[in-house]
């Protein structure tokens, strides 16, 4: 009732780190305030409709907490001790403190260090010109998507697929490893539209009976770690009982007669075993999908964050290879449309500056690597200075207790730029207040769709806040950088992208707000062949040649991998002193560390908590609402026990990066996870640790 009337709503973009990157109307008020944000009803993926932590931006925007002034840490680290001072001050300590350390210990002990805080590319991805500009160490990204892409890839050539609005047109969607719900609710939207048009059969395959798999027609709960049993039971069946599609696999796959002797040891009774589902359970999904022709495979990030989650990723793709899915609209799959985009970033990046060859250091061993870790380091020199930008990896990064005591060295020079006061800032030397998306021009890419968009500034940022394309380009200019591209305007850096890359006019797009970069629909769904040069599908990948072809790293040895689509059973094992496996799931109001301060996500979440099945609470002597301790060898986290029927006995499942001192103790849940590279080119497995969990005294 007391909302104000809105003086003008404007077209915008969610910046968050999340696939559907929503196209936003904005009401901004006539004193400068936002208003309602909600999804734009004219964009056909957004549809209207956006996650509710977006829906209360407001709040995040104009946070009495946000950080308004430069400061320099006047106190042991992580003291709160702050003085503040001028941005010039801060620049010139910058510059003089990085060319000192440069001077001693050589460029490559300056590690630049960011990911997704924004998904706008100006403002995430121009850290990369100041890297090159001085030869400082490169950053391997790994800690979202260095697992699930690669077993998307080893598949189907290319990081692409059926455009996701043709949920909608399908008979039966197959929500595998995601909880849409919580973390890309548009997913949603589509697949329930099937089902209200169509009468369409909604799947959900998780660890946990979630908020997604609530809404599902048919639910299958997995042990973690387990869907590539999954996969190549559900084959097995489509095999056994003439459900798959032999025609379309000797046109447009590698189908093999060794694959098929492979798959007749993969039985339902089998899988049962490893999975925890009923053979029943299993055949019923077989004979579901293998009797539906449009049937689409929507595969998320979940599931891949497991040490087996490139493999468990590509066995999951295979099955509508296996059925033919592919042939028909509203069937197949997708995972993301990354490798699609064909944008020219090599101005906005400065691949043209590059100085030298530089290593590359894993940013999900950040840890390892900031506490001198011989291997991590690449036998290099250890890192003296950072510029951290978009991330928080005091919270968000594995093994936490490395990361903290790396970033609490005296000898680290630590710049954080950043919108709050993360528990990463405040373990800074010198801490920069940043800009939000309605303050600064930029556009972005939706991975879980097939638009470029734009997003326009259309208001001042608070106090001296200032965007991460300014001040990469200040503190290059400082360090001696000449290139025009220091002296651009964010807006510049937009069109030249656009021009370079062939797109339309930034007054074009800006007109309407977006670039369609959508593919034509047989080329989304491989009606033609598949992106490898055969044409072929591979149920049996070559691992070396997607390791040249799209230059990953490997992380294991490359004759270890599997040889066909399987379960691959090296996952981190359960013992007599840590019986139980924990997932980090995402919650419904946080995203990543992001949300966590504001009061409607607070609210939503509560305190941190771990579900457990009521089973193993009953054996422990835990009730709902006790304080329990859960650890292993790599720390202990307290937490609050909430006792869920919807898993596994020796299953846990903690939701949401809740601030470490939101936790009793300070220590939140990363503290558990470990930083060791997963096969077969790195990767964080979040969902992947075993663990002891006992009542707190």
């Amino acid at each position: 009732m007391n909302a104000q009337t809105p003086a003008r709503t404007i077209r915008s973009v969610c910046p968050h780190d999340c696939p559907s990157v929503c196209a936003l109307d904005v009401d901004l008020n006539a004193d400068g305030t936002v208003g309602r944000v909600r999804g734009a009803k004219d964009d056909p993926y957004t549809a209207g409709v956006i996650c509710e932590k977006v829906a209360r931006y407001a709040e995040r925007i104009h946070h009495p907490e946000r950080l308004l002034h430069p400061m320099r840490r006047v106190g042991p680290k992580g003291a709160g001790q702050w003085q503040r001072i001028s941005w010039d001050e801060a620049l010139d300590e910058i510059a003089r403190r990085f060319l000192a350390i440069e001077e001693e210990h050589g460029p490559e002990s300056v590690w630049p260090y960011f990911y997704a805080g924004t998904m706008g590319h100006v403002h995430r991805d121009g850290i990369e010109r100041l890297r090159a500009m001085r030869g400082y160490s490169h950053q391997y990204d790994t800690i979202c998507v260095g697992l699930s892409w690669p077993g998307y890839i080893a598949g189907t050539g290319l990081l692409g697929g059926v455009n996701p609005e043709q949920m909608a047109e399908s008979d039966c969607v197959v929500i595998w490893g995601t909880n849409a719900v919580h973390t890309q609710v548009n997913v949603m939207t589509h697949a329930m539209r099937a089902r209200k048009t169509r009468g369409a059969r909604i799947v959900v395959i998780d660890i946990y009976r979630n908020a997604t798999m609530q809404q599902a027609d048919m639910g299958l709960v997995l042990r973690p770690g387990t869907d590539g049993a999954l996969a190549v039971a559900t084959m097995h069946v489509l095999l056994r009982d003439g459900l798959a599609d032999r025609e379309y696999m000797s046109k447009f796959t590698d189908f093999s007669p060794e694959f098929e002797s492979h798959l007749q040891t993969r039985t339902p009774q089998w899988a049962s075993e490893i999975t925890g589902l009923s053979v029943a359970e299993i055949e019923a999904f077989a004979h579901l999908i293998g009797k539906t022709e449009r049937t689409f495979f929507r595969l998320g990030y979940g599931f891949s964050r497991q040490r087996n989650g490139a493999t468990a990723v590509h066995a999951a793709l295979c099955i509508p290879a296996m059925t033919g899915a592919w042939q028909y609209r509203g069937g197949g799959a997708f995972h993301s449309n990354s490798g699609t985009w064909g944008l020219d970033k090599s101005r906005l990046e400065g691949t043209h500056l590059q100085k030298g060859t530089p290593r590359l250091l894993d940013m999900s061993e950040i840890g390892p690597i900031l506490t001198g870790d011989a291997k991590a380091l690449q036998g290099g020199k250890p890192v003296h200075a950072m510029v951290v930008q978009n991330t928080n990896p005091a919270v968000v990064a594995p093994e936490q207790a490395l990361v903290r005591k790396g970033l609490m060295r005296e000898d680290l020079f630590l710049v954080v730029h950043e919108q709050f006061m993360t528990e990463t800032a405040e373990l800074a030397d010198i801490v920069l207040p940043a800009t939000m998306f309605l303050e600064h021009n930029d556009y972005y890419t939706r991975g879980g769709h097939t638009r470029v968009l734009f997003g326009p500034a259309v208001m001042p940022a608070p106090g001296e806040a200032r965007s991460n394309h300014d001040v990469i380009n200040a503190i290059a200019l400082r360090l001696g950088g000449d290139d025009p591209s220091f002296r651009a305007t964010d807006i510049e850096v937009v069109a030249d992208t656009f021009a370079h890359s062939g797109f339309p006019s930034l007054d074009e797009v800006t007109a309407t707000g977006y670039v369609d970069r959508e593919r034509p629909d047989d080329v989304a769904r491989f009606a033609n062949g598949f992106a490898w040069p055969d044409g072929r599908y591979r149920f049996s990948p070559d691992w070396q040649e997607l390791a040249r072809k799209k230059g990953y790293r490997w992380s294991c040895d490359p004759s270890d991998m599997p040889r066909f689509a399987d379960h691959w059973a090296i996952n981190e094992q359960t013992d007599e002193t840590h019986p139980f496996k924990l997932a980090t799931s995402p919650a419904r109001a946080f995203l990543n560390s992001s949300f966590n301060q504001t009061a409607g996500s607070l609210k939503r979440e509560g305190e941190p908590s771990v579900f457990i099945h009521p089973i193993d609470a009953a054996r422990l002597g835990i009730s709902d609402g006790d304080g329990v301790i859960v650890g292993n060898q790599r720390g202990t986290v307290e937490l609050t026990a909430r006792i869920h029927e919807g898993l596994a006995t020796g299953v846990l499942i903690a939701e949401g990066l809740h601030r470490n001192k939101a936790h009793r103790g300070g220590r939140g849940i990363n503290m558990l996870t470990s930083a060791e590279p997963a096969p077969p080119f790195g990767g964080a497995a979040f969902h992947d640790a075993a663990v002891w969990i006992r009542k707190a005294a």
